[in-house]
């Protein structure tokens, strides 16, 4: 059976959907407002937010980190410059942790890099986080689930032989594995999110856990990946979709990512045991609209029942009208008067019509 535990919470098919607020770099390199982030993030419900970590001189190429980066959402002068002011730090990453650890809420990290999946581990976080882009990374895909430490990766720009590739390098290592359904446009258009890998990888993995990372707008679709099979669901989030940044203008305000929340929780009991049955609270609303069986018009005793003398009529307190068979053709022990309730008792036989009725 499919489970993984974060933080102590068990995720398998029976829970509730495992929410997570993607920060990532949404702080802006601030860390007072990453802390505020953090406590708003814990007043939507979300069981834990995330954040990204780099070793952006071990990560980037010479060129690419010197390249001039002059850009809207530029922080510096040059890629590695922009990169550097967003990055935190030990002494940010650990009072983000104890203030997580303080309002309750889990705080994760992606690890970008070797150096960066050490300093994750060094600072125990409760899980690792794999981004779209290094699902080919294989050594630190491997290095990682050496940890032992919970897994979850993102399949976004992937094909089905690159997560089968990754799910067989972690698994004979580290069980503990998330895979979400993920498509790496920023933000991802609906007609591309394929929500219906969430069916194929639930059937090729059956020991991990599925997901979805929603970089689409709005809620709705997380809502229908919890119905296809998702437990885990991962939204980026923001204070503002104007600030500077690609990631802003996609991700969840507060009020969205609330509702968010809501609504998992509503679908997480909402979605029932599959066994159709009457609730005690349907039975006033459904008596009053439902119909019974009424004799049509004023009937001697020892009158037989044709179909002109039936009516059905609500409320729908007496015999229902599929039992319309079963009363055509016997004889009434008394006098009836018009819309009064059909019962067995009152026919000719109606002990072996009772039996009936009850098998």
């Amino acid at each position: 059976m499919r489970k993984l535990t974060i933080d102590n919470r068990a995720i398998d098919d029976n829970s509730g959907c495992y929410t997570i607020a993607e920060i990532g770099h949404n702080h802006q390199g601030r860390l007072e407002t990453a802390l505020d982030m953090l406590r708003v993030a814990k007043e939507c419900g979300v069981n834990a937010v995330k954040l990204q970590k780099r070793d952006n001189r071990q990560l980037f190429t010479r060129a690419s980190y010197d390249r001039l980066y002059d850009h809207e959402n530029s922080f510096g002068r040059t890629y590695g410059e922009h990169r550097e002011y967003l990055e935190f730090g030990w002494s940010e990453y650990r009072e983000l942790m104890d203030y997580g650890r303080e309002i309750g809420i889990t705080v994760l990290a992606t690890a970008f890099d070797l150096s960066s999946a050490d300093f994750l581990q060094k600072l125990d976080v409760s899980a690792f986080k794999v981004a779209s882009g290094d699902l080919k990374n294989i050594p630190l895909l491997r290095h990682i689930a050496q940890f032992g430490k919970p897994m979850v990766i993102s399949t976004g720009g992937g094909t089905m032989e690159d997560v089968n590739r990754a799910y067989d390098a972690i698994m004979p290592i580290n069980e503990q594995l998330g895979i979400l359904q993920c498509t790496a446009g920023y933000p991802a258009q609906f007609s591309e999110l394929n929500l219906r890998v969430i069916t194929t990888f639930r059937e090729r993995f059956p020991r991990a856990t599925i997901g979805l990372s929603s970089h689409d707008n709005g809620i709705a679709m997380a809502i229908a990946a919890f119905m296809l099979g998702a437990r885990i669901v991962e939204k980026h989030f923001t204070f503002n979709h104007t600030w500077k940044g690609t990631d802003h203008a996609f991700s969840l305000e507060p009020g969205g990512l609330r509702k968010l929340v809501r609504d998992l929780s509503r679908l997480e009991v909402a979605i029932g045991d599959g066994v159709k049955k009457v609730y005690n609270s349907e039975i006033p609303s459904i008596t009053k609209m439902g119909k019974k069986l009424v004799v049509a018009r004023d009937l001697p005793a020892g009158h037989t029942l044709r179909l002109e003398d039936i009516a059905v009529k609500s409320p729908g307190d007496g015999l229902p009208p599929y039992e319309l068979d079963k009363v055509i053709g016997r004889v009434i022990s008394r006098a009836m008067t018009e819309d009064e309730a059909i019962a067995f008792e009152l026919l000719n036989g109606a002990e072996h019509w009772r039996e009936m009725a009850v098998s």
